[in-house]
């Protein structure tokens, strides 16, 4: 009991605060399937007695091997869903312009609709501006206006907007401009306000609309009118607020050739690119928006893809040969998928040491993702990925084959049975340290 409770000990403090994600969830044909592969390796499995490891040492192989395993396996997994284009493949690309300056985009799709290969040209003949109203140019130290309570109405395309501010004796025209720059910008009716100053230093009150371009029915973003008594009508000839000093425009762009235009500068085309549109190109330039790889989450992929494998094959140094002499045969069996592919890996930057592991290059392989241009990289990362997680399947089932062990007692042959009940996660696996 004592020696259970060491086991279970030790799995919960080395691996009980592991964090799962839906690759540790199966369906009921998968728990099928793997269970049907333990049934049928206990079935084949001798009885055996576990050699050459210290007290403890042999359970706690077994777990950080399957653990290991496991992680191999679940990390090959997350990087071959089919259900998330965008998130799960090495394949993993954004949307990209040749000419960020003037086109930036991105990516907004599902990945669904497409297969991630459109191209298209877009040069922009003019941006999308608002409407703007610029006042009069005033003395800031001067009261021209008379003490007295005024209204104005702004009307914006959805709404009508009633103003009313008080002038004091005291007020100057400066005072007077930044008491309604506050007023409208407070009132939030989709105009800015601000307060321009000359080059003379006299000063004018600039209203600027939030929002850009006119549809066709349409003559102002908003229309600023006095109220109807004489105080007012003075008050807006001094501010000189209501004339359109700059009308909204719509952009205009040449999409394939085709020229479009929108309300704003930024929008969407086919529901998957954002584009927001920066600058005016010359005559005959434009940019190229598609998709490229995203180098930095494929090497994140890489990453972890390595990662897993060097970590699996770490446990044949942990436990060496001095307390488990077949701690080679897991060296072997996972050295040789690398040195199997060395070429192929050490070509785009995953170099293949002497004992197995893989040491990513990073200049080199963002310099083969970046060059490649037919997908031949992400096949020899696919081909490796699969591999790893082949024999890191076989693993799991049972890591105990890693063990160095003697023979008690062989399964009477051609009259094997299956043994539900004593199938266990460690197949065949005896930890009686008193034999």
């Amino acid at each position: 009991m004592a020696a259970i409770d060491t086991i279970y000990n030790y799995y919960l403090s080395t691996y009980g605060n592991n964090t799962y994600n839906r690759y540790d969830t199966h369906k009921k044909s998968e728990l099928r399937s793997i269970y049907n592969q333990m049934v049928k390796v206990n079935k084949n499995t001798p009885l055996y007695k576990v050699l050459g490891m210290e007290e403890g040492n042999a359970s706690e192989f077994a777990i950080d091997l399957k653990e290991a395993s496991l992680n191999l396996e679940k990390t090959a997994h997350s990087l071959s869903a089919p259900d998330d284009v965008k998130k799960g493949l090495f394949k993993k690309k954004v949307a990209a312009s040749s000419d960020e300056a003037h086109v930036k985009v991105n990516y907004v799709g599902d990945g669904d609709s497409s297969e991630l290969t459109d191209t298209f040209t877009l040069s922009v003949k003019n941006l999308a501006t608002g409407q703007t109203n610029e006042g009069n140019y005033l003395d800031p130290s001067r009261k021209d206006f008379t003490a007295g309570v005024y209204t104005f109405d702004l009307q914006n395309t959805a709404s009508t907007y009633e103003f009313q501010f008080t002038v004091a004796g005291t007020d100057t025209n400066k005072d007077v401009e930044e008491k309604l720059a506050k007023l409208i910008n407070t009132a939030n009716v989709g105009v800015d306000a601000k307060i321009n100053k000359g080059s003379d230093g006299r000063e004018a009150l600039v209203l600027s609309s939030k929002e850009t371009g006119l549809t066709a029915d349409e003559k102002f973003l908003f229309n600023i009118t006095p109220g109807t008594d004489t105080g007012s009508k003075v008050a807006m000839n001094l501010l000189g607020i209501d004339a359109i000093t700059e009308d909204a425009k719509s952009s205009t762009f040449i999409l394939n050739g085709a020229e479009h235009h929108s309300l704003a500068n930024k929008f969407t085309i086919n529901k998957e690119f954002e584009i927001t549109l920066l600058g005016e190109h010359d005559d005959g330039d434009a940019a190229t928006v598609g998709f490229e790889n995203d180098v930095d989450a494929i090497m994140e992929n890489v990453s972890r893809l390595v990662n897993a494998f060097n970590s699996t094959l770490s446990i044949a140094n942990k436990y060496d040969a001095s307390s488990n002499p077949s701690s080679s045969k897991l060296r072997h069996d996972m050295a040789v998928i690398s040195n199997g592919m060395r070429d192929r890996l050490e070509s785009m930057g995953l170099m293949v040491q002497n004992n197995g592991s893989v040491v990513i290059n990073r200049d080199s392989l963002s310099a083969a993702v970046k060059a490649d241009t037919t997908g031949a990289i992400f096949n020899e990362l696919n081909a490796f990925k699969n591999a790893a997680a082949a024999r890191a399947s076989q693993i799991a089932i049972n890591p105990v084959d890693y063990m160095n062990k003697v023979v008690v007692a062989y399964k009477n042959p051609g009259r094997e049975f299956s043994a539900p009940y004593a199938t266990s996660m460690y197949a065949g696996m005896m930890m009686d340290t008193y034999m």
